[in-house]
């Protein structure tokens, strides 16, 4: 049976071996992208989605209760090869591109770099 201190102490290891694990892999992720060569293929929008993220707190004793959110977009485009592709874009990016676009598709691994839609 666990004491109070080691509950304690359990809880808050396990808390930091999951954020030093989220840590790790996004620095991962960025030293892949910065190894992997910059592409530029021809491709389809073929979807766009979005996550929001909802984050509640407390602000102190006295500021009660906030709220943030935040909106993650997603656009999955199709090479020529039939092979599919999610990549994160950047709001603006995300309302301009129209699902059934074609044109150039640049990217660096899983970095999303642009694209340049035929005419």
């Amino acid at each position: 049976m666990f004491y109070s201190g080691g509950l304690f102490n359990l809880i808050f290891l396990l808390a930091f071996g999951i954020i030093a694990f989220s840590i790790f892999n996004g620095l991962r992720e960025w030293n892949q992208n910065n190894h992997s060569p910059r592409l530029t293929v021809d491709a389809t929008v073929v979807s766009k989605r979005t996550n929001v993220s909802h984050h509640h707190g407390n602000a102190g004793t006295n500021a009660g209760m906030h709220t943030t959110t935040s909106t993650t977009y997603y656009v999955t485009f199709q090479v020529a090869s039939g092979d599919r592709m999610e990549l994160c874009v950047k709001g603006h990016e995300f309302g301009i591109l129209v699902e059934g676009d074609y044109g150039a598709l640049s990217f660096q691994g899983t970095r999303y770099l642009g694209f340049q839609r035929y005419s």
